[in-house]
């Protein structure tokens, strides 16, 4: 046994392996939020006051807001705040997720930080959007450092206040004490909920697992089956390899429909439209199968390896937002992963009441057909089986 070379080389095959499938974990433990894009918006109509300038706080919070962020180096930022222009604006910005949160300082803001100091004080609110369909992990960071920053805006105008009372001589009112304590309140509004219920906010990395590895047993059980054919002529293998489409093209059919129907009618997810999901599954399993079998037609069953190392670098990936990544994973990894387009296609069927179209299935339409291809073009390739018969004939 210990003159085998394998059995020697046994402890730095374990040690790769080991290694391999540690770099798998790495993108998943203790990720750090880099340059969360937060829209900041600033409605705020100031108040005239007698011999001043308008004074508009609302623009001195956004200043602040923007000081302290540029006071930090751009890539420890753990956000990068955008100024949006108005309310309508950044909600259409929520919807077409370009932001994880939203801060909106309505137009009253700095009349009502005024009458702070009058005998009749009225409390100002600040709105916050968290866009949690976006991405449940990043939306709620996203939420705490909105809270933070209305923790910081309270006492920041606390002081001022207070200030300002010390500097006229004159005593706080109950209600003016009262309201002091919390002087800014805030309305915080989840925006492409995600449900009550954990699983539901989980649902397109749920779905993805089951469908890849159901694509997956497809893809091999179909190469096998025309691999232990003998096909004697380019237009037998033709024919072959057309079938092996089609039946691709039907399996992915059944795996969209029922798998939605066990998604939904067993598993009990929140299925907003059934149709639009199981046509999009359906599409999905197709890029993939066929994708699977292009790769297996080219290189043998050793491909299978890719497709499983795929699964195990891909899922710890899918499961964060892209700026929770390290650069290596954000630029270098993430951007090649196929599964990618299926979980984005499904955060928007899901989250963001967006219907099957074009835009959502084209990238997973066009892998499908690359593949077709691809699988079409290997009846030119010569099996090895093939020539070494031949010779062996020709002697």
């Amino acid at each position: 046994m210990f003159k085998n070379k394998l059995v020697l080389a046994l402890p730095l095959i374990a040690l790769a392996i080991i290694f391999l499938f540690s770099m798998t974990l790495f993108p998943s433990v203790q990720p750090q939020s880099k340059n969360l894009p937060i829209a900041i918006v600033n409605e705020d109509e100031g108040v005239e006051i007698p011999n001043q300038p308008t004074m508009n706080m609302g623009q001195t919070i956004v200043d602040m807001i923007q000081e302290s962020t540029a006071s930090t180096k751009d890539e420890d930022s753990v956000v990068k705040w955008i100024e949006v222009k108005s309310n309508e604006e950044v909600q259409k910005g929520l919807d077409d997720q370009k932001y994880y949160a939203a801060l909106v300082i309505p137009k009253d803001f700095s009349v009502k930080l005024a009458s702070l100091q009058t005998p009749v004080p009225s409390t100002p609110e600040v709105l916050i959007f968290i866009n949690q369909g976006m991405n449940m992990q990043a939306a709620t960071i996203a939420g705490q450092v909105l809270n933070g920053v209305v923790d910081n805006m309270n006492n920041f105008v606390r002081q001022q206040v207070l200030a300002g009372f010390e500097k006229q001589g004159a005593t706080l009112t109950t209600k003016q004490a009262e309201i002091l304590a919390v002087p800014i309140s805030k309305k915080v509004t989840n925006v492409n909920e995600v449900g009550t219920h954990t699983a539901n906010g989980n649902a397109p990395m749920i779905l993805f697992q089951p469908l890849w590895m159901g694509s997956l047993v497809t893809a091999a059980i179909l190469f096998f089956a025309v691999n232990k054919m003998t096909l004697a002529t380019r237009k037998e293998r033709l024919w072959t390899k057309i079938g092996q489409i089609l039946m691709a093209t039907f399996v992915s059919i059944v795996i969209g429909f029922g798998f939605t129907w066990i998604a939904g009618g067993i598993v009990g997810l929140n299925i907003p439209d059934f149709m639009d999901t199981a046509l999009f599954l359906a599409v999905s399993s197709f890029s993939f199968i066929l994708m699977m079998l292009a790769v297996f037609s080219l290189i043998g069953f050793r491909g299978m390896l890719l497709f499983v190392l795929i699964l195990f670098f891909g899922a710890p990936l899918l499961a964060l937002a892209p700026e929770m990544m390290s650069s290596f994973y954000k630029d270098w990894v993430y951007p090649w992963l196929p599964m990618r387009f299926m979980i984005e296609g499904l955060r928007k069927l899901f989250f963001f009441s967006t219907e099957i179209s074009w835009d959502i299935v084209s990238t997973q339409v066009w892998i499908g057909l690359t593949s077709m291809i691809v699988i079409l073009a290997t009846v030119f390739k010569k099996k090895k089986e093939t020539e070494t018969e031949s010779v062996t004939d020709s002697q």
